[in-house]
């Protein structure tokens, strides 16, 4: 077999130097505070067995979408699904992609046009990042949940606009400015004040566009995100959710308007030319959804996980370490990958999955260890592996 390119191989060479080399990792039976299945859907039987007597009920005994949406893909499951989840979360439509990677790349890549602006969170997920890269429109980082940074932003380039049109350097175009962030940030479990991001958007007639991914399953009575939990979902131009996380199993869907929805399916690259999910990835949605309306205990377990978290740290001097978070996800700042993958290796001898998170993931000097809060995680071992860390780290 031919061998990897010298260049390649170099670069290899050099993570593993700087410890930060990725290797899949093998299934364990630890107690889990790696993942990200906040209720726990993915290993429910439950909705393992009901999704398969829905397909039976319904007569569908697909293996495979057999094509593209757009070609023979589009199964009636698909429908009766999007309808369920625009209604779910009070939206006008919602359009499925086969992962939340998928939806971030082809709604980042087909709606802001060359003149458009693209200003997002510079803690933005890297799947919007590839998808903004994607673009034709120009791009503007902003300081994480600054929105005084941001306003500069806008203000710059209204500006430049403005000049644009009285020289008549440009032609007359839309150059509309697309505002962009997460409402639970995938590698720091905190959240951007919405409300008054929403307020700058109304001010500046700017599209609003956020990346719900770690907040399905986790805000809201029924789980419905932090956006609709502050009753905000009819100031937002787009939402993105994505299922592999509180849902427990596959895919995303991208929620707005119809207008918005009729483009994507016409101009959304990711979504056009690939095959569509399984009637049986569909089905699970479908299921999983259904249950958020009836496991409003597990969210509530879940909910109370979370601030006894925060309790816990805050008793055992652990605070200052931790990034400021009410999510799911709980962030303890190490520096260094070899310090912090020490740690998460003491932590999962002693029974816990807690995995380290390392540069070039996140910035260098900002490695940390990641804890992900489970509806059935106990508050015994909350306390257990917060104890543990405690004696590591002092």
């Amino acid at each position: 077999m031919k061998k990897l390119p010298k260049s390649l191989i170099q670069k290899l060479q050099l993570r593993e130097q700087n410890n930060a080399l990725r290797k899949l990792p093998v299934s364990n039976n630890l107690i889990d505070f790696a993942s990200n299945d906040y209720l726990g859907f993915a290993k429910s039987e439950e909705i393992f067995n009901q999704t398969h007597d829905y397909l039976l009920e319904n007569n569908i005994k697909i293996n495979g979408a057999t094509g593209s949406r757009l070609i023979s893909g589009n199964h009636n499951l698909y429908q009766n699904t999007e309808d369920y989840i625009a209604k779910f979360h009070q939206s006008e439509t919602a359009l499925i992609f086969n992962s939340g990677y998928d939806a971030n790349l082809g709604f980042f890549s087909s709606v802001p046009q060359r003149n458009d602006i693209i200003l997002y969170d510079e803690l933005c997920h890297a799947s919007i990042r590839d998808g903004i890269q994607m673009s034709n429109a120009k791009s503007y980082k902003f300081q994480h949940n600054d929105f005084g940074d941001l306003e500069k932003l806008i203000l710059k380039q209204k500006s430049i606009q403005k000049k644009n049109c009285q020289t008549e350097l440009v032609e007359v175009l839309s150059n509309e400015i697309y505002i962009v962030t997460e409402s639970v940030f995938s590698m720091d479990g905190d959240a951007p004040n919405v409300e008054e991001l929403v307020t700058l958007c109304e001010k500046y007639n700017c599209y609003l566009v956020i990346d719900e991914a770690h907040a399905l399953g986790v805000f809201g009575d029924f789980g419905e995100g932090l956006i609709q939990y502050q009753g905000l979902q009819d100031k937002v131009f787009a939402r993105i959710m994505t299922f592999g996380k509180g849902l427990g199993c596959h895919g995303a869907a991208i929620l707005g308007s119809q207008e918005l929805k009729s483009y994507l399916v016409n101009f959304a690259r990711s979504f056009i030319y690939t095959t569509g999910l399984s009637p049986h990835s569909v089905a699970t949605i479908l299921i999983a959804y259904q249950y958020l309306k009836s496991e409003k205990e597990a969210i509530q377990k879940l909910k109370n996980n979370i601030q006894f978290f925060n309790q816990e740290k805050l008793q055992m001097g652990l605070k200052p370490m931790f990034v400021y978070s009410k999510s799911a996800i709980q962030c303890a700042i190490i520096p260094g990958n070899e310090k912090v993958k020490s740690i998460a290796n003491q932590l999962q001898e002693n029974g816990f999955d807690v995995k380290a998170i390392l540069s070039p993931t996140v910035p260098e000097g900002q490695e940390r260890l990641r804890f992900c809060l489970h509806s059935n995680n106990s508050e015994k071992e909350i306390s257990e592996v917060l104890k543990l860390l405690s004696t590591f780290v002092f």
